[in-house]
């Protein structure tokens, strides 16, 4: 409902994922709760999810129908989280602005004459809204920064490769800064949350070429001022 109003106001969902309440009724019957349990999470337009398109703001790609999961939404739902909607993105996501011709332009919630930021600016646009508490978005050179810091949030760009990227095909172009998935909160403990959540032994299993380090906490408790 939260999703619904904010999108109302800023135009920031571009898709809610059906099979969320199927999901939710499969966490109640699993016997261990994950770290993510029962926590609704949303995703960037691009982040492969079964059912759904993965567009990139691009119309070539409105025709292909995801068959399954990418690994991150895979390893989120292991984990207990229930994805339910996918975010608006500037068309290719190069660009730190927020709009292309399918779903048009996303507005910032703290001052509508504003942009969100991009390329996750969905994800910036509805976190900063109340109609999420904790997203994925990507950042290449400052996807997820960007709109974090314009929409007044916490975001984390992993290091190259600590996190399996999407298994989106619409990489039309090649970097030679590794583009990485993260997450985006109202807070630095969410981030740490989601972390050390995705940083499991499912994620490893899933993709082999992830390095099987888990989540260091010490590490981000030494970082804290005392």
């Amino acid at each position: 409902g939260e999703a619904l109003e904010v999108t109302r106001e800023v135009n920031c969902v571009v898709d809610f994922i059906h099979d969320c309440e199927d999901q939710l009724q499969k966490l109640k019957k699993q016997k261990e709760k994950g770290l993510l349990y029962g926590i609704p999470i949303s995703i960037k337009d691009h982040i492969d999810c079964k059912g759904h398109v993965s567009s990139a703001g691009m119309v070539k790609f409105l025709g292909q129908v995801k068959e399954e999961d990418s690994v991150i939404v895979q390893v989120l739902k292991s984990q207990g989280a229930i994805p339910f909607v996918k975010t608006n993105i500037p068309q290719t996501m190069m660009n730190y602005d927020c709009s292309n011709l399918i779903f048009g332009q996303t507005l910032n919630p703290l001052n509508h004459q504003k942009s969100p930021g991009g390329s996750s600016g969905g994800e910036g646009a509805l976190i900063a809204g109340g109609g999420s508490i904790l997203g994925i978005g990507s950042d290449v050179a400052g996807s997820i920064r960007l709109p974090s810091s314009f929409c007044g949030l916490c975001g984390l760009k992993p290091t190259g490769n600590r996190i399996s990227p999407s298994t989106c095909n619409n990489r039309t172009f090649v970097f030679a800064v590794t583009g990485m998935l993260g997450p985006m909160a109202r807070d630095v403990d969410s981030l740490a949350l989601c972390m050390k959540a995705l940083l499991c032994q499912e994620m490893f299993r899933l993709d082999p070429t992830v390095p099987p380090l888990p989540f260091d906490e010490e590490v981000r408790l030494r970082g804290n001022p005392m």
